[in-house]
């Protein structure tokens, strides 16, 4: 069993998912809570279902400043892995009530933003985002190179949804050419002229520029015997290979 499996599969974060951090005594790069959102529900499953959380406990508390009003959130996350139920508790905080340049202010949003706080933390000592908390956001280097990553994933999703398009239009282009094969061979009233037509060198090129597959070309084989053989009666008309 490998214990950093989850860890690995969540770690890194989507540079474009990420926001710098403001209002703090500290500069830094935090990861965008609702993709930390996105992100568990992607491994886990719905919210609710395959991962969730519970607000424990909230309580204001005095700050410094006369004005200074602590809101706290104390949080537990649950998620379901591998058949096992995992849990992990954390706190968030915001400044509830304070003062500045304006005058005294109260932010309503403080206990949105304290779970949301306490959410994101206690995802991240699942792994979620590890490498901004590890401080690997610090490097550019290895921020490029994450970059660089997401583009080349791009590319190759591209890729892939133009050759799967591709892939149905050869088979599209594919169906016609037999459809109008067999249609040709329903009108036919020479079986000469029928068994000339499919020797041809211009039918065999044709067979080839449409990518028809064996399975095509039998489908078409079996009706073309069948109206040889009845133009031919009582002779029976030989099908070339």
């Amino acid at each position: 069993m490998d214990n950093l499996e989850l860890w690995h599969k969540v770690e890194k974060t989507d540079p474009t998912q990420t926001k710098a951090i403001t209002g703090k005594p500290y500069k830094g790069t935090s990861p965008k809570p609702y993709w930390l959102i996105q992100k568990a529900t992607e491994t886990f499953g719905p919210c609710g279902i395959g991962w969730g959380f519970e607000i424990l406990r909230e309580r204001v508390e005095v700050g410094a400043g006369e004005h200074d009003r602590v809101h706290i959130a104390h949080v537990r996350v649950w998620y379901e892995w591998n058949g096992k139920r995992g849990v992990v508790e954390h706190i968030g905080e915001t400044m509830f009530s304070g003062k500045n340049k304006n005058g005294p202010y109260t932010d309503e949003d403080a206990p949105k933003k304290s779970v949301t706080d306490a959410l994101v933390k206690a995802l991240s000592m699942i792994g979620f985002a590890g490498d901004i908390f590890m401080g690997r956001y610090d490097d550019s280097k290895y921020v490029a190179e994450l970059v660089e990553e997401k583009k080349a994933a791009e590319r190759e999703a591209v890729a892939t949804a133009e050759n799967a398009d591709a892939a149905a239009d050869v088979e599209a282009r594919a169906k016609m050419l037999v459809e109008e094969w067999l249609r040709k061979i329903a009108d036919a009233q020479d079986p000469s002229a029928l068994r000339d037509w499919w020797g041809s060198e211009e039918r065999k090129r044709m067979a080839a520029d449409f990518e028809l597959t064996q399975e095509e070309l039998d489908a078409v084989r079996g009706p073309l015997g069948r109206r040889i053989r009845e133009l031919d009666a009582p002779v029976v008309g030989r099908v070339a290979a």
